[in-house]
């Protein structure tokens, strides 16, 4: 992900400008590159589709493709980009101009590059104009619906595009709307000769967390089209709308259509919310916390070069955030892993630990249980002169104080460099209408993954309804969840964000199994009868 991406419009778009800011000594001409990204989110795209957007010089979003896609941590966009929006009849001259210079340009698209038709109207015209083209396929819409909704087409299945004669003979066939109109579709239907009492499933909002499958026949078809109007659904008429009730595995998720609310550090996402997703919950960022460079940064630039000088003996990282303040430094001096060398390495929590990982590093000492400060000070080597050739420790932090920890390793005989690595400070207030949300219970779960996470969400927020579910991450999170008068419903059962979200979608399927038991309806929190929450 870049932060130092530029967007603008097509039509905005001077290409002799861009091509001069960019690449102006390239002679031999680019591509232009289709790639299909599925209907949103970077888990729907290939390695291939990732690959062009990293290598891309300009990348091109055509409607019905979300521009915060590109900040997903997943993809990588490269800092020379530029972001342009196309409309509806895009400036192709433009386009070829950029080619001939020498761009790359990546133009994504929603769904498959030629299943969903989009790049097919663009291509003749680009070709006849000289440029090169490649293409990169993507989940098409059609497969995208068949298969969250769970059925098997089988044999005689086919797409229905408004022209293509079927006999009706134990066949079936799928149209999607609002390509097609749903008058046609039964127009058709009766047409080849389907009784009314044919089978037909409507799915509204198809491979999305609104996904709603409606079994109906096709003589009460136009009823339930008419209720869906306006969404992206799919019609299955025929043999095939006879759902296997062991394929409905999207809707069946124990969190599908859950709004779950995620307070974080700013500019971070990832693990938990991919996590979420995994489960069918739809994770809403709320950043609480912003980090800054320290207010004195020249603390922090003597212990990166005592790291490097081979000062210390050991470094404790007790954040994620603390591994991604030493790694960013060290980049920036040209450095990588290596800097790492014969250093002994602590970590404090399982997202610490991740986060070092990426950088190709496994510590040396991860404290068992709880992942707190005082877990690794009870399993910290005591230093020994006659073993250990060096006796001090870097321990890169942020502007909170750690001096329990600082003094429990002054009493196993080292010495401590306890560097501000980065200030944390309390993010903007959300939007009005993400704090209204919170406080009208229009979210169904909120995760905390920090005490910190708990103080300045309700400081700038204000406090979740009672009907929300909330989880935490372990025990400190707990007690800031108690000092706020908040009941926990949830806690990991270690603490770490998957396992977080895990206790989740368990409490999410005991839930639904205690509802049915008493004969409710097994509704979201947010949608259940208002109910009164024991302090």
């Amino acid at each position: 992900m870049s932060e130092q991406r530029s967007t603008l419009a097509l039509a905005d778009c001077d290409p002799a400008v861009l091509t001069a800011s960019r690449h102006p000594a390239r002679v031999i001409p680019g591509y232009v590159i289709f790639v299909g990204v599925g209907l949103g989110g970077p888990l729907r795209l290939t390695l291939a589709g990732l690959k062009a957007i990293e290598e891309a010089d300009v990348i091109v979003l055509n409607p019905g493709v979300d521009e915060g896609l590109l900040d997903e941590p997943e993809i990588t966009t490269p800092d020379r980009a530029v972001t342009v929006v196309a409309d509806d009849h895009p400036d192709l001259d433009k386009i070829t101009t950029l080619v001939q210079s020498g761009l790359s340009v990546v133009w994504l698209l929603a769904g498959d590059p030629l299943m969903d038709a989009e790049a097919a109207s663009y291509t003749s015209e680009l070709r006849a104009n000289g440029c090169r083209i490649d293409m990169v396929p993507g989940l098409s819409r059609l497969s995208l619906a068949i298969t969250s909704t769970g059925i098997t087409p089988g044999p005689g299945f086919r797409l229905w595009s408004g022209s293509a004669a079927m006999s009706g003979d134990g066949e079936s066939f799928v149209a999607l709307l609002p390509d097609q109109q749903a008058d046609d579709i039964i127009a058709h239907a009766e047409q080849i000769g389907l009784p009314a009492d044919t089978r037909a499933l409507v799915v509204s909002d198809y491979a999305t967390s609104a996904q709603k499958t409606t079994p109906t026949v096709l003589g009460e078809l136009a009823d339930v089209l008419n209720a869906v109007q306006d969404r992206p659904s799919a019609v299955i008429i025929g043999p095939a709308a006879v759902r296997d009730p062991s394929l409905n595995w999207f809707e069946s998720k124990p969190l599908f259509g859950w709004h779950v609310l995620v307070p974080r550090t700013k500019g971070l996402s990832g693990a938990m919310e991919r996590r979420l997703e995994h489960h069918g919950a739809v994770p809403v960022q709320i950043p609480t916390i912003s980090v800054e460079p320290p207010r004195n940064p020249q603390p922090m630039e003597r212990a990166i070069q005592g790291l490097v000088d081979g000062r210390y003996q050991w470094i404790i990282f007790n954040s994620a955030q603390a591994v991604r303040a030493v790694t960013e430094r060290l980049v920036g001096l040209g450095l990588d892993s290596r800097a790492f060398s014969g250093l002994r390495i602590a970590a404090v929590g399982a997202d610490t630990v991740t986060a070092l990982r990426g950088w190709g590093i496994t510590p040396d000492l991860v404290p068992e249980g709880e992942a707190r400060s005082e877990a690794l000070a009870s399993e910290f080597p005591i230093f020994d002169d006659l073993l250990d050739p060096i006796n001090r420790i870097f321990i890169p932090r942020a502007d909170v104080s750690v001096d329990s920890l600082v003094q429990s390793m002054n009493e196993l005989g080292w010495e401590v460099d306890d560097v501000v690595a980065y200030r944390t400070v309390r993010a903007a207030p959300p939007a009005a209408e993400i704090r209204d949300a919170i406080k009208a219970g229009r979210f169904d779960a909120v995760v905390f993954s920090s005490a910190s996470t708990v103080r300045n969400m309700v400081g700038i927020a204000g406090k979740p309804h009672v009907d929300t579910i909330i989880a935490a991450i372990g025990p400190a999170t707990v007690a800031a969840c108690e000092e706020a008068n908040l009941r926990v419903d949830v806690v990991a059962s270690q603490p770490n964000q998957a396992d977080l979200v895990d206790a989740l979608a368990a409490f999410a399927v005991k839930r639904a199994e205690q509802l049915g038991a008493r004969g409710e309806p097994v509704r979201k929190p947010s949608l259940q009868r208002p109910r009164r929450r024991n302090k």
